[in-house]
């Protein structure tokens, strides 16, 4: 299934090799917590966590077990290589959940490169401009519906109730459903908003004004373009987007999933 994500299937050692393979990125919490860049980067993405609503510290009930977590840093790059963010997510140990007990559905498409190439190539042929947006924290959206507890995470326990776990009202990076959770939740804004999600490609919508002008979003997990000859409509889209989530407005695209775009058009 090449044209979906999913957790399924992913080893425990699989589960950690997504560090940067040039070494610069830390892999441990110890060596991270020792620089101030990373403690930040860290910082940003527990209060992400905790303005999402995405847990609550709670004992653990009987019968359940705790699902564990790990840190993840990456340090972003642009087009050029120069250093865009320094990122930290927290990730669920997802490797370990039971089907049926931890989660049920887990699948979610993705945008096929060919479509995205075919998007930027009429775009470029009728003078539309791309414009991108990029979700921050995207799988913490979307609530979920199954009882799942994580422990508490290196740096962040809680002082006199280190034995307590966290209960998640929304999913974390690592989780099983996490990327079905979030795609369910952005498309279901998508059709609010009147667009038409593409029978063949359920990461293509495509909304068309009573002018016949139209509308062109493709999403890639978290990463999305919008394109068309309708700017009025554009805007209000992205400010909808940007109101409903937490988004980040990158303006004309130039980079997205490895295309370079070298001009704007007007």
């Amino acid at each position: 299934m090449q044209d979906y994500v999913s957790g399924e299937d992913i080893s425990e050692d699989e589960a950690y090799i997504v560090q940067d393979t040039e070494g610069e990125d830390p892999i441990f919490f110890d060596e991270a917590v020792k620089c101030t860049k990373w403690r930040q980067a860290m910082d940003a993405e527990i209060n992400s966590i905790i303005k999402n609503k995405t847990w609550t510290l709670t004992d653990l009930p009987a019968h359940y077990k705790t699902i564990g977590v790990k840190w993840i840093y990456k340090t972003k790059r642009d087009e050029k290589g120069d250093i865009v963010k320094h990122k930290a997510r927290l990730v669920a140990k997802g490797y370990s959940q039971k089907e049926g007990i931890d989660y049920t559905e887990v699948y979610a498409p993705v945008a096929r490169m060919d479509t995205v190439r075919m998007i930027i190539s009429v775009a470029a042929h009728k003078g539309w401009k791309i414009m991108q947006l990029d979700v921050k924290s995207a799988f913490l959206h979307r609530e979920l519906i199954e009882d799942v507890y994580v422990e508490q995470p290196r740096g962040y326990e809680s002082k006199g109730k280190k034995h307590m776990v966290y209960k998640l009202h929304k999913a974390l990076y690592g989780l099983k459903q996490a990327p079905r959770a979030w795609f369910s939740r952005i498309e279901r804004h998508f059709l609010d908003e009147g667009f038409e999600e593409n029978r063949n490609e359920h990461t293509l919508f495509t909304k068309r004004s009573k002018e016949g002008r139209i509308v062109i979003v493709s999403l890639y997990v978290d990463d999305l373009i919008i394109t068309g000859d309708d700017e009025e409509l554009i805007a209000k889209f992205k400010s909808s987007l940007i109101k409903q989530f937490d988004m980040t407005d990158l303006g004309g695209m130039s980079y997205f999933l490895g295309i370079h775009r070298t001009k704007e058009l007007c």
